[in-house]
Order: structure tokens, then C-alpha cells, then sequence
């Protein structure tokens, strides 16, 4: 089976996602002062790997924000899963979240879809983890994707690494842009 993925330098695709305020969002742009992206998806509040890994990415944030990065996480739970687990995280994230993402759109992004083991872990497909970092033309800096929850970008390699790319005196582009024949 081939599975499309998106090419790094290549626009990120416009992402509409919801809030639990009711609104929508396109997480195709950075929100504020922020002209870069990072876009964190992952699999729902079933995947106590998921939770762990978004409490870890918090502290980041502030140094995130600080080099103009925004951030925002989204997953295909519903409205109401996405309410329950953020009482399950048991504290605010320091980015927002969003719930909705559908089969197409985790297509659209290349990553690799999951359906549950049961109705006990969750009731809809999911998508495995995914990170998109998004530079200020709209391009993807940075692509990240897994079929399974073990496996996801050192969050503290990462933004060292951004810290470095972001840069000007190091002109570092993106990597891993070698034509295909």
C-alpha cells in the first residue's frame, strides 16, 4: 500500500480545526507575533503516551514562542473527548488544543491512520503521531511522522534544533529536499 506523504519545503495544507470555545481554526497559520508553526498531532485521549508527551511539550512553549514559533496540538477526538482529557491532563497546556481531525485530513497530511482495537480504547479512526514545523512562507521546515505511539521527536533536541535553524547566521535550509527521479 502506498501512502502519500507531504515533501518538506512544500506548503503546509490548510488545516480547519475546532476548539472547545465552538471555534474553528486553520492550523495552516501562526496566531500573535509568531511568523513560524508547530502543529502536534496526536492520537486522542485514549493514549496515555499521547498525554505524557503533551505535558512534556508545555514547558517548551515560552522558548517556542520567545523564537517565534507558535504552537498548537489537534487530534481526531471529538469535542467532548477533548474536554475530558484535558481533566485528564489536570492542568492547562500552555498551547491550545483541538479536536476534529478527519480521515482526510490525516491523509492529506500523510499520516498513518489507525482504527481502535476495541470501542474501549476509542469509537473512530485515529491518527498516529505527527509534527509539522511551518516556517514563515509557509513551508514545511520540519516533518515528523510515525506509525505508532513509541516513537516522536526529543522535544529538547527540537528546539535546540529550531534555535539553531531559526538562526540567520547558520542560513540553514531544509533538509531532505532531494528530488525524487
Amino acid at each position: 500500500m502506498f501512502s502519500p506523504k507531504l515533501a518538506a519545503g512544500s506548503a503546509f495544507p490548510t488545516l480547519v480545526a475546532h476548539s472547545l470555545d465552538g471555534s474553528a481554526r486553520d492550523l495552516s497559520t501562526p496566531t500573535g507575533s509568531a511568523d513560524w508553526l508547530m502543529v502536534v498531532v496526536y492520537r486522542g485521549r485514549h493514549c496515555p503516551m499521547c498525554t505524557r508527551y503533551l505535558k512534556a511539550l508545555s514547558p517548551f512553549v515560552e522558548a517556542l514562542a520567545a523564537m517565534g514559533v507558535d504552537v498548537a496540538a489537534v487530534s481526531a477526538d471529538s469535542a467532548e473527548q477533548l474536554a475530558d482529557h484535558q481533566r485528564q491532563l489536570g492542568e492547562p497546556m500552555a498551547f491550545p488544543m483541538y479536536w476534529g481531525l478527519t480521515v482526510q485530513q490525516m491523509q492529506g497530511l500523510g499520516l498513518y491512520v489507525s482504527d481502535p482495537r476495541s470501542p474501549t480504547e476509542t469509537d473512530h479512526p485515529f491518527a498516529e503521531p505527527g509534527l509539522f514545523v511551518v516556517n514563515a512562507e509557509g513551508a514545511l521546515q520540519v516533518v515528523d511522522i510515525s506509525n505508532n505511539p513509541f516513537v516522536r521527536p526529543d522535544l529538547k533536541t527540537l528546539v535546540r534544533g529550531l534555535v539553531w535553524i531559526r538562526d540567520p547566521e547558520n542560513h540553514y535550509p531544509i533538509r531532505g529536499t532531494h528530488p525524487y527521479p
